[in-house]
């Protein structure tokens, strides 16, 4: 079977759902008439994302919507209706309780939503981490997991998603070009070269392509699809987000590891590519699975002491 999939960089607009749900639509009008299937979009790209770090409480509640009952999931479910598409995208939700998450919803064509909340979230001491995996049927007969950036960097996240049944994983970011506090990772990309993109295409494009943007991701990120045997959608943001530049990257992956379809453009960019599930029935990482020795592992469930929350991960030295 082969299911044709799409993977989405943009550059979304900060606290502007209205515009942001308007490219959204955009892509997936494209996608539609180019025989897509499954479209996915940014982490948090509905709402905008690095911003965030900066609001306080009331301004992260006013940008929250609940889900599956708020505006902007009825526009997805509207998209998802209308072409014919599985559709995931990323924004802030607000439960019941008014706890805050960052949330990443995918809407099938029946009208179906499933929810993932982020589960190693740091952006804001506002929002709180996601407790559970997510790991769900779909109309395109195959199942499909949710890991939203900082969670793919955890191997038991994309090794527990597998064992759930995953067929296909979702991997929204907000990445590249990030000030990382391990040295020989990413690193920071000079907002003036994304500014003159226009006029000097080549060289922000190098740093796309290198060790700040797609070589980063190929130190792992084939791995977590090539060791579990799933197929995996990696969509970005690209350009400035606040102070910060994302790399784009978009791409899919096999189960093998290899890249069915890329890009290192520095703009709007939509990689379209087929996914062979037949490839998926002896693949390395599936056999690998089968292989595994459970009663061996109870060291991986048992607390080390070493843990630390994922905000003081990600900005504490």
């Amino acid at each position: 079977m082969i299911i044709k999939a799409a993977a989405v960089q943009f550059t979304h607009k900060a606290g502007d759902k209205a515009y942001n749900l308007d490219r959204i639509g955009e892509f997936c009008r494209d996608a539609a008439r180019r025989g897509v299937q499954l479209i996915t979009f940014p982490e948090m790209c509905i709402s905008g994302y690095w911003h965030v770090r900066n609001l306080g409480l009331e301004e992260i509640t006013q940008l929250a919507e609940p889900v599956p009952d708020g505006p902007s999931v009825a526009r997805l479910k509207k998209l998802a209706r209308d072409y014919n598409l599985v559709i995931g995208a990323g924004l802030i939700e607000a439960d019941e309780q008014n706890r805050l998450y960052n949330s990443y919803v995918v809407c099938d064509t029946d009208g179906t939503i499933h929810n993932h909340r982020k589960i190693h979230c740091f952006i804001s001491e506002h929002l709180a981490s996601g407790e559970s995996y997510t790991v769900f049927d779909t109309s395109l007969g195959h199942k499909i997991g949710i890991l939203t950036c900082y969670d793919n960097n955890i191997i038991e996240n994309g090794r527990m998603t597998a064992l759930m049944g995953a067929d296909i994983l979702l991997a929204p970011h907000q990445t590249g070009g990030v000030d990382s506090r391990s040295p020989h990772a990413m690193g920071r990309i000079d907002p003036e070269l994304w500014h003159r993109r226009h006029e000097d295409p080549e060289r922000i494009e190098a740093e796309f392509k290198g060790p700040k943007g797609r070589g980063w991701l190929m130190r792992w990120l084939p791995s977590r699809a090539h060791d579990n045997g799933m197929f995996l959608l990696f969509s970005n943001g690209v350009g400035l987000d606040d102070d910060e530049v994302r790399t784009g990257n978009a791409m899919l992956i096999d189960c093998y590891g290899r890249i069915i379809a890329e890009t290192w453009k520095a703009g709007d960019e939509m990689v379209v590519g087929d996914l062979d599930m037949s490839l998926q029935h002896n693949c390395t990482g599936r056999r690998w699975l089968k292989g595994r020795k459970p009663h061996l592992y109870g060291p991986i469930a048992q607390r080390s002491g070493r843990e630390v929350d994922p905000r003081k991960a990600r900005f504490s030295g």
